[in-house]
């Protein structure tokens, strides 16, 4: 069966329409195209193109834009591919009407990721969610399955 073409927008989802959806609705619109992407999202070029319960999965393909000083991509997309794949793997546990924020990351760059890596995967896993704080995993790998970057992140979690 052939996929749909997604004709992605960018920009913010209502505090009131974000209320009205499981975390995991909210989620899936941003795969689907139903819902906007953040504006990060396009300035860095990357999609959240996969969401299941506790797990999400955002992509980039690095380039030229993305380069530090050295020549190699700058920490930073790493940092917000796992902030976001992470904090968006909590968001997708969520019920109706609660909302998540991140309060701390921590992340380690293993390998080096040129525009030469080819697409990047970040899967952020749920280790643990109570009814305050959230905790999950994220890993960012390349088309070889290599690790290339990993992190872990405590999300605050609260009623709109």
């Amino acid at each position: 069966m052939p996929s749909r073409a997604i004709t992605r927008t960018y920009g913010t989802v209502p505090a009131d329409r974000r209320t009205e959806m499981s975390g995991l609705e909210f989620v899936r619109g941003l795969v689907d195209g139903t819902l906007p992407l953040n504006t990060i999202a396009r300035t860095l070029g990357y999609e959240v193109t996969e969401a299941v319960k506790g797990r999400v999965v955002v992509t980039a393909t690095p380039n030229e834009s993305h380069l530090n000083p050295a020549g190699t991509v700058h920490g930073g997309l790493a940092a917000t591919l796992l902030d976001s794949c992470m904090g968006l793997a909590i968001w997708s546990t969520l019920d109706k009407g609660v909302s998540q924020t991140t309060l701390e990351f921590k992340i380690s760059l293993v390998r080096a990721i040129t525009p030469e890596t080819g697409m990047i995967k970040a899967e952020g896993i749920v280790l643990n969610r109570g009814r305050r704080v959230g905790t999950a995993e994220g890993r960012i790998t390349d088309g070889q399955n290599r690790l290339l970057a990993h992190g872990t992140t405590t999300c605050l979690i609260f009623g709109s």
